[in-house]
Formats: structure tokens, C-alpha cells, sequence
């Protein structure tokens, strides 16, 4: 049988073809625009989402048994705010995870209901590109259009609901709207009165792995499947890249290295970090999973070599970084905020360290370390709570600079393990899609069968004691300017 894995990413949409044994048949990806309307909005139309979906299986499956298709499942861009009228008709553009309008909405949420409360009725405090804030900000800046709304989406759901025409989402999704129960795996009553909003606007909750329905008739003869191919909820993409790296089980981790950086750990109980500096979400498997997530990560590396350094030859750049652990040049990845662990909406990137004689070179190294060391500072806090992490899993379009791993195996000082397949969220949404189709017995079972590492990299304690003073450096640096940020604005 076929399974097949949805991505659906802030640029584009991943589409993965992949058999019983978990072999990768086929990859698609389809690209759609990202609009910045005002300094610090990011938002999309849902309607190129679904098209560029539809056009990318169409394609995916073009030279294979059609009639082999088994089930569709998804991994998906968090937090997006997706609003459809009575008619299912979508009222405005969504507004993304990357979006800091909610700057007034959050510092409501947080200082007036309070983070105690947050904590108590959701695990979690706000952060400016969670759901919640983006709904009360609509609230408050466009009443007529908040009026209209008959259902609050996440994105990936918006494609699961025009494939199947049943109104789903999933736990781990659900767990970042800052709406969601995550410790009783149900919608906050409390959190939907302080929105404004009624259950009824939002989703039936399933697990990451269920079957929500299956294609409706139109979309089948679209498509050119069977309408008894099933749907099946699919995860965040966060969970769902825990997944496809295999992600499963008490105290398993993994870094995403892609547009945002995700230090990712896997528990068997639910648990709150004190500070509420990682968030606590539902995962895919089942189970919880704690993240510290920051907004920028191998988009600090696009920017740099591609706008500042006006080069599309990433391999010239990073092949010539050298001198690992004796760089006095650094770099907060801060070029759209921070979330974990600052939430820091007015946080912005800066270099630091510089001399006359500081060389390209320590500038696109100071870049990737810099990312490296702001995971660290997601590691650091899931380490004060006594998890014991001795390896990760990476994955994400950084995880192939060989450099880059490199750097975080000695900066995390952490075994760290190269997966046969980088496809994070687009494999996981597939393997959830053979769950889901009882192809496999669990997702853990899936995971491990199909998963497989190729490469470890070891840190080398020389350079694990280099970056350790360098970590403390780095470490003072935020604390230092966090005042100026606001003034600079």
C-alpha cells in the first residue's frame, strides 16, 4: 500500500509518497507566496495552500498504482489563524506563526489574566504568534470580520477539511493555540470564554494517528483516487518531525533546524517547566512532549548569505569556517522576536565582537553558532528539570551542513544522530497516515521500524570545552541589551 505525508510549511508544500516497508517512493514540493502586509504581520491565503496541495498529489502519484493509496496524514505549520464564514468561506488571510501583531493581546493574557492561570488552564503561557492572541486581536481590530467567524482553523486542518469535509484537528496542533487543555487533552472552557468564543467554532479533537474520515467524492474524482482513501488526523509540524526521526518514547529528543529551531523532547508523563520557557504540548504518539522552539534558525542563515552576503553559494561560505570554538564574534538569531526561552516579541538580531580584523569567515561562523547556542539555551532548561539527554535526532534543511551538526554535537555536548532520511514532517505525516490505515500497531512501533541512523557525531571534549566558555558569553549577552530593544523599535 501507499501513505501519504502532507508538509505544509511557511514557503511551500511537501508532499511524500511512501510504501508499506516505509520506503520514500516519490517527493513533491510546490511552492506559494508569503505576504508581510505591516512591519511584524505574516500572513497567507489558505485557498494557495489547498491549491498547491492538490496540484502537488496530483503530480506525486502520477506513475504510480493509484488504486494503492491507502491514507493521507499531514505535518503542519503551528499556530496559523484560519477563519472560514458560515458558507466555508475564508474571511481573511491567515495569520502565521510568525506573525507579532499580538504584542498587546499577550502582555493581556500574561499580566492581566495572569500566567499562573494560563499555566493552570492550558500549560502554557502566550507568546505572540500562539492562536489565542491572534483571535482576540481580530476581536478588538476587525469586530466585523470576527462576527462572521463559524470555524477557527489551524492550517494543515484547512487542507484535512477540504479533503474530507469533517471539521478535525489534532492534539499536538491543538496544544499550541494557547485554547487546549493539554494536561486533560480537551478545549479550556476558560481559555474560549476570555476569547470570546463558542466550542462550537472550533474542532473535533483527535489523536495525531486517528482517522478522522475520507475523501469526499468530489475530491477523489479530482484526484484520481478511491473515496474510500482515509484522512487521518495528522500532527503539528513539530510532532510530526518527531516522528519521522523517530522521536518517540521517555526522554528521546530532536533539534529541527528549518525556517525556526526546535529543541524537541519526547516524555511519557505531562509535565510544566516552572517558567513556562518550554512549552508543554500533547504529542503525536500519544503521549507529551516539552519544546523550546526559536523563531529564527536556518533562516538566519538564508538571510546572511543571501541578503548581506548576496551569494547563493552556501557551500563556499560554511566550507571555509575553521576555527570551531575560537570565535570572539557573536551573534543573537533574534531577526523576528524570540520565543523560547525570552518570549521577547522586540528581541532583534545583532553582531557583537567585531574588529578590524574580523573576517567574513568569523561572521557566517558567528551566525551558526549563534543559532547553536540559543538552542543550548532551550537545552539548558529542560537539564534543570532533570531529563537526562544523552543523544538528539536533527533534522530540517541545516541538519546538511556538516559544519553546523557539528557545532551543536560540541555546543550541546550531545551525541548527535543523522537520520536516513531528512524529511521530518512529510515522513511523519506519512508513518501517522500507515498508523492510522493499521499498517502498523502503534506509532512507536512505525517510527522504529522505519527510522533508521546513518551517522553519529560525537562531540569532542576539546571543543566541548572551548564552547563552553563561549556558551557563558553568549549567555550575558541578551540580559545585557534586552532594554535597548524596546527603544529601538
Amino acid at each position: 500500500m501507499l501513505y501519504i505525508g502532507v508538509d505544509l510549511g511557511t514557503s511551500a508544500v511537501k508532499l511524500l509518497l511512501m510504501d508499506e516497508k516505509g520506503k520514500i517512493k516519490n517527493i513533491v514540493s510546490k511552492e506559494y507566496p508569503l505576504s508581510f502586509p505591516q512591519n511584524g504581520w505574516s500572513e497567507q491565503n489558505p485557498k494557495d495552500w489547498y491549491e498547491q496541495t492538490v496540484l502537488g498529489i496530483k503530480e506525486l502519484i502520477k506513475h504510480f498504482d493509484k488504486s494503492q493509496v491507502a491514507g493521507i496524514s499531514f505535518g503542519g505549520q503551528m499556530h496559523g489563524l484560519v477563519v472560514l464564514d458560515e458558507n466555508d468561506e475564508v474571511i481573511r488571510p491567515a495569520i502565521l506563526w510568525n506573525d507579532s501583531r499580538t504584542t498587546k493581546e499577550t502582555d493581556y493574557l500574561n499580566n492581566v489574566i495572569g500566567k499562573d492561570k494560563l499555566s493552570q488552564y492550558t500549560a502554557n503561557i502566550a507568546f505572540a504568534g500562539f492562536t489565542a492572541p491572534k483571535i482576540l486581536w481580530m476581536k478588538e481590530n476587525e469586530s466585523e470580520n470576527f462576527k462572521k467567524i463559524s470555524k477557527i482553523m489551524l492550517p494543515k486542518d484547512y487542507i484535512a477539511y477540504k479533503l474530507s469535509n469533517v471539521f478535525c484537528t489534532d492534539v499536538s496542533d491543538a496544544s499550541g493555540m494557547l485554547l487546549y487543555d493539554v494536561k486533560n487533552r480537551c478545549w479550556s472552557k476558560e481559555m474560549i470564554n476570555i476569547c470570546g468564543i463558542n466550542e462550537n467554532q472550533l474542532a473535533n479533537v483527535f489523536e495525531s494517528y486517528e482517522v478522522v474520515g475520507t475523501l469526499t467524492k468530489e475530491v477523489a474524482k479530482e484526484l484520481n483516487l478511491d473515496a474510500k482513501v482515509k484522512v487521518i488526523a495528522g500532527a503539528g509540524d513539530n510532532a510530526a518531525a518527531a516522528i519521522g526521526t523517530a522521536t518517540v518514547g521517555e526522554g528521546k529528543c530532536n533539534i529541527s533546524l528549518g525556517t525556526s529551531g526546535t529543541v524537541f523532547i519526547a516524555s511519557e508523563k505531562f509535565g510544566v517547566d516552572e517558567n513556562n520557557a518550554l512549552h508543554s504540548f500533547a504529542h503525536s504518539d500519544g503521549n507529551y512532549h516539552l519544546m523550546g522552539c526559536m523563531l529564527s534558525a536556518a533562516s538566519c542563515n538564508k538571510w546572511w548569505i543571501e541578503e548581506i552576503l548576496k551569494t547563493n553559494d552556501y557551500n563556499n561560505e560554511l566550507n571555509n569556517i575553521e576555527k570551531l570554538g575560537n570565535n570572539k564574534v557573536f551573534f543573537l538569531p533574534y531577526l523576528m522576536g524570540e520565543r523560547s526561552p525570552y518570549n521577547d516579541p522586540s528581541a532583534r538580531g545583532c553582531f557583537i565582537g567585531m574588529s578590524m580584523d574580523t573576517t567574513r569567515e568569523e561572521m557566517s561562523q558567528a551566525v551558526l553558532e549563534g543559532v547553536a547556542f540559543a538552542l543550548r539555551d532551550s537545552f539548558e532548561i529542560a537539564k534543570s528539570l532533570g531529563i537526562k539527554i544523552e543523544s538528539t535526532k536533527i533534522c530540517g534543511g541545516g541538519a546538511k551542513s556538516p559544519i553546523w551538526v557539528k557545532m551543536i554535537a560540541n555546543i550541546l555536548n550531545i551525541k548527535v544522530e543523522r537520520i536516513e532520511s531528512e524529511e521530518g514532517p512529510a515522513l511523519g505525516g506519512a508513518i501517522l497516515a500507515a498508523v492510522g490505515c493499521k499498517e502498523f500497531a502503534s506509532v512507536e512501533e512505525a517510527a522504529n521500524k522505519i527510522v533508521k541512523v546513518i551517522e553519529t557525531i560525537d562531540p569532542d571534549p576539546v571543543l566541548v570545552e572551548k564552547y563552553e566558555i563561549a556558551y557563558r558569553k553568549f549567555a550575558k549577552i541578551y540580559p545585557t541589551v534586552k532594554k535597548l530593544y524596546t527603544e529601538l523599535m
